[in-house]
């Protein structure tokens, strides 16, 4: 079976549609949200498909999205899981020990 895009429509409308009203984001609107979306599942879907021998996902991030697809024993599509990175602007870079 050929994988496309289309047969997570759900998932991604879903995602869509928290990124909306959860989200507080500062660097996408909700239309580059959505654009974001489709991208990456387009490269989750190319890293599944093109996945090693005994590797069961594939994975595509950006700094606020994480799209894992995870091939599932006894079904044919894989599951789709979309998560939004906890990310925080204000977060200053950790200072090595001792300084």
């Amino acid at each position: 079976m050929e994988l496309t895009a289309d047969m997570f429509a759900e998932e991604v409308e879903a995602a869509a549609a928290s990124f909306d009203r959860h989200i507080v984001c500062l660097d996408k609107s909700p239309e580059e949200c959505r654009a974001s979306l489709d991208s990456l599942l387009g490269k989750a879907l190319e890293a599944y498909v093109n996945r090693g021998p005994g590797l069961r996902h594939g994975i595509a991030l950006d700094t606020q999205v994480t799209i894992i697809l995870s091939q599932v024993d006894d079904h044919e599509l894989p599951m789709c899981g979309i998560y939004f990175n906890l990310h925080s602007p204000y977060k200053q870079a950790r200072q090595p020990a001792g300084k």
